[in-house]
């Protein structure tokens, strides 16, 4: 079975912030609510409405506080209003950025209703996350959603439930597990175990919603923390604070009380990059969105569980990217499409569709797909394919018949799987074709 995994990694955090003064609340005393929500890339993209105006968030249980990306020109019409001026840091080489606190904001998920809620907005073009998804992303929430319900997240059916806590009762499970959670400046930690060189070891991991990844580990040869002779050095993923670089690997098996996932992706991020990260020092790394996508989820933090229960992807292998390309959305590329002439005949029964060579075309614009990294020794990059090229069509298909995600995907294909590209570099049309490899498989010394 082909992995559905992606090679977007969003691993977002802020400062640490107080406890909010004013909670969500269900209306019209509703005991819940059902929430359809997008899942791409193993990310969670929920509906927000922020004093009126209907916005895309991401769910991420790694972030204390709503954070609004002001690139997309959404704060005038939000009015955002009542602002100090802040210094955050997150994930990565960057600095820190500034970002506007603003106080009595109105939020609405489905029926849930926040008023006098505080935000953050950040007005630095760079931080835009749209490019690695392929969709809009206005924005993030965590902490003040998971504190004031206890939410089902149904990963294969693709929706949330927020539940009173006072009227939520668990059902007996005889296939669900238990996990206790612990937390350190608002964010969600379980304890779980690794198997690496034979041996269990214990760690103390981030629920992160926010990342796309399946574990982070940090590298610590005292705790037997390490990868082994088959890695390769590859992207990571983007942080509030610029890009993240490191190790990918496998570890022998991910143990969750009794719950066990074999041969699980491992990414060793650059200690430099996750600086942040490692404030809390019992923290040994993270477990992202390409584990927590094979369970269906209950979080609790009002009695502070993490219940999970197999789902239909459990039995999904972990995959890695074939290509070694990281291919993100930007710009446009003008296309024309021919306009059809439809006529009926005379019966009424059937269509005629005028093809001929004199056809009308429209214009339109379309998302532009560019090549942004390649990984060293990559069957891409030997075949001659450079950073900054213009993807125009993949495996004889136009690229703007294709969604960022489904492009992806092929890059996740079986070994040997034949890619062919043709792209544009510097306004001249190029060809080439490559055959996916494991990168796993050569052993180093």
């Amino acid at each position: 079975m082909k992995s559905f995994c992606f090679i977007i990694w969003l691993f977002l955090y802020s400062v640490c912030f107080v406890h909010a003064q004013y909670n969500f609340k269900l209306e019209n005393n509703k005991r819940s609510d059902k929430i359809k929500f997008e899942l791409i890339n193993n990310l969670i993209v929920i509906p927000v409405e922020i004093n009126g105006v209907e916005l895309s968030f991401l769910l991420d249980t790694g972030v204390a506080k709503p954070i609004v990306f002001g690139f997309l020109n959404e704060t005038d019409t939000l009015q955002i209003n009542n602002t100090e001026a802040y210094f955050l840091r997150g994930l990565g080489e960057g600095d820190a950025f500034e970002a506007l606190k603003s106080k009595n904001n109105i939020f609405k998920i489905g029926d849930a209703v926040a008023l006098n809620q505080d935000m953050y907005a950040i007005h630095d073009a760079s931080l835009n996350f749209t490019p690695q998804l392929g969709v809009p992303i206005h924005g993030i929430i965590g902490y003040d959603l998971f504190k004031d319900f206890v939410v089902e997240i149904n990963y294969s059916a693709k929706y949330l439930k927020l539940h009173h806590p006072q009227y939520y009762t668990y059902k007996t499970c005889d296939k669900c597990e238990t996990l206790n959670l612990e937390f350190y400046n608002n964010k969600p930690y379980i304890n779980a175990k690794v198997k690496i060189d034979e041996v269990y070891i214990p760690v103390k991991l981030l629920i992160d919603s926010g990342g796309s990844d399946a574990l982070w580990l940090f590298e610590d040869k005292t705790l037997g923390l390490h990868s082994d002779s088959h890695y390769f050095v590859d992207f990571l993923g983007h942080g509030l604070s610029g890009t993240v670089h490191g190790k990918r690997s496998k570890i022998e098996a991910l143990k969750l009380k009794n719950i066990v996932l074999d041969r699980v992706n491992v990414a060793y991020p650059d200690s430099v990059d996750i600086a942040l990260a490692k404030m809390n020092k019992e923290r040994n790394g993270s477990l992202s969105g390409n584990v927590l996508m094979r369970f269906n989820v209950v979080v609790d933090y009002s009695r502070a569980r993490l219940t999970l229960k197999k789902n239909r992807h459990f039995r999904k292998l972990f995959s890695y990217n074939k290509s070694g390309i990281i291919l993100e959305q930007h710009g446009v590329v003008l296309v024309n499409e021919p306009v059809f002439n439809f006529s009926r005949n005379d019966s009424g029964n059937n269509i005629k569709i005028d093809l001929n060579v004199n056809a009308d075309y429209k214009h339109l614009l379309k998302p532009a797909f560019v090549i942004v990294e390649l990984r060293d020794d990559s069957p891409a990059k030997r075949a001659g394919l450079l950073e900054g090229d213009v993807v125009l069509a993949v495996n004889n298909r136009k690229a703007v018949n294709y969604k960022l995600q489904e492009i992806i995907h092929l890059f996740y294909g079986d070994e040997g799987e034949t890619i062919k590209m043709k792209i544009d570099r510097n306004g001249y049309e190029h060809y080439f074709k490559f055959q996916l490899e494991t990168p796993l498989k050569q052993n180093r010394p």
